[in-house]
């Protein structure tokens, strides 16, 4: 997976957009010829960037022996080419999605998988499962799971006598103290972190975007206090921006340009190869009295599109792959880059993941857990990005800004309800 593919999962941005005609000439019709007989599938994936991951899936779809499964590989603009896809007949039976969407569900474009799950759906992380439910039905199986946490150095907190943060008020000090001339204390990306908190701290204060009965989950003043926090961490100048790269590569930690980095899971091989155990993970801290720590997660799913011609063979697959096969499962999750397995089952017990940082990274993934709801739309989304950035960047007031995103959240909220 990219780096672009995973703050499409993971940060604030995301969303499929649909495209005026389905894009032509992207991937390769890999075939099997091998393996089972009985009808064709085309199954779809968007281009990872971890050597072997192609060569897997290929080899998963020659092991099942109930239908000629051919795999493509489509570069590009994946999001677009899929959602234009749905709406012709030459689109995917089985495909990989950032979602589905809340538009591809309304619009009758992929295939009611409820019963396919059924028989496991308490073993999912249901953080990453929650966002595939929409009116008490599931319409896509989640694969592995992708999440971002806080690294920091060890020996530099040992340095300056300090405890790794377990508050905002902590993480605020903390990366006050830890600001040298040759280090800044905290790392959020370049934007001072407009780009990756989207609702994070939002839910570390005990709130959410969008509740579980469906209404606006930040309107409330904790909101406010808490974003004037990271506001702060700006103020402060304990931000490194400008780094060579983002928050999404962890050059900047490496390097020592910053004591602490917000990043993704995928960059821990890379830090402990370089950094041994000088390295610890944290949840993003905690924020008042009602607050938790909170991990964002995300999840591509696996869909069957409604225009196939052979939904039932499809369903059938995609059930064999994402919920018979756990093998299959953790290979994909583990041997191709670094990711945390969907079924809590499969994580509990890889070996990778059961001592250190891999194995609180888990329990992070497992107990704080969150992912954008299907009902936080782009427009909600772009309204509280644009309201986050005006509060950390410019020091635009708080609660002024919140009360605006409110209101559009909510009149949003009225619009897809009533679809």
């Amino acid at each position: 997976m990219t780096e672009i593919d995973r703050r499409r999962l993971l940060a604030a941005g995301g969303g499929v957009a649909l495209a005026a005609a389905l894009t032509a000439g992207c991937g390769s019709n890999t075939g099997r010829g091998d393996g089972g007989s009985g009808p064709g599938i085309s199954q779809w994936y968007h281009q990872y960037g971890e050597p072997g991951t192609e060569r897997a899936v290929q080899r998963y779809a020659a092991a099942y022996k109930k239908a000629n499964v051919t795999v493509q590989w489509r570069p590009g603009d994946y999001d677009r080419q899929t959602a234009a896809a749905l709406l012709t007949d030459s689109g995917p039976d089985v495909f990989e999605v950032n979602g589905p969407s809340l538009e591809q569900i309304q619009g009758g474009q992929v295939v009611d998988l409820t019963a396919e799950v059924a028989p496991v759906k308490h073993d999912f992380n249901q953080a990453v499962l929650a966002p595939k439910i929409w009116r008490d039905k599931i319409w896509g199986i989640p694969q592995t799971v992708d999440m971002q946490l806080l690294y920091y150095r060890k020996s530099a907190l040992l340095e300056a006598g300090l405890q790794p943060p377990g508050t905002l008020d902590e993480l605020v000090d903390t990366a006050k103290k830890l600001t040298t001339k040759k280090t800044k204390g905290l790392f959020l990306g370049n934007d001072g972190g407009v780009g990756m908190l989207g609702g994070t701290p939002l839910y570390a204060a005990g709130l959410s975007l969008i509740t579980a009965d469906q209404k606006v989950g930040f309107d409330d003043p904790a909101a406010a206090r808490t974003l004037a926090k990271v506001r702060q961490l700006y103020v402060d100048k304990s931000l490194l921006l400008g780094a060579p790269t983002d928050w999404s590569d962890p050059a900047a930690f490496i390097q020592g340009l910053t004591a602490m980095q917000w990043s993704g899971l995928w960059a821990l091989p890379q830090i402990q190869k370089a950094l041994g155990n000088d390295f610890g993970v944290l949840p993003f801290p905690m924020d008042g009295p009602g607050g938790k720590p909170a991990v964002p997660v995300g999840a591509y799913g696996s869909a069957v599109s409604t225009r196939s011609k052979r939904t039932t063979e499809a369903k059938a697959f995609a059930k064999w792959l994402w919920v018979e096969r756990t093998d299959f499962q953790q290979d994909f999750a583990l041997s191709y880059g670094f990711h945390i397995p969907a079924r809590i089952s499969l994580a509990k017990h890889a070996q990778q993941l059961q001592t250190g940082a891999p194995a609180d990274a888990v329990r992070f993934a497992t107990e704080y857990g969150h992912a954008e709801p299907l009902l936080w739309t782009n427009a909600s989304r772009t309204a509280y990005q644009d309201a986050l950035s005006r509060i950390i960047k410019d020091g635009a007031n708080p609660e002024s800004e919140l009360r605006s995103v409110v209101r559009r959240v909510n009149a949003e909220i009225q619009r897809v309800r009533k679809k």
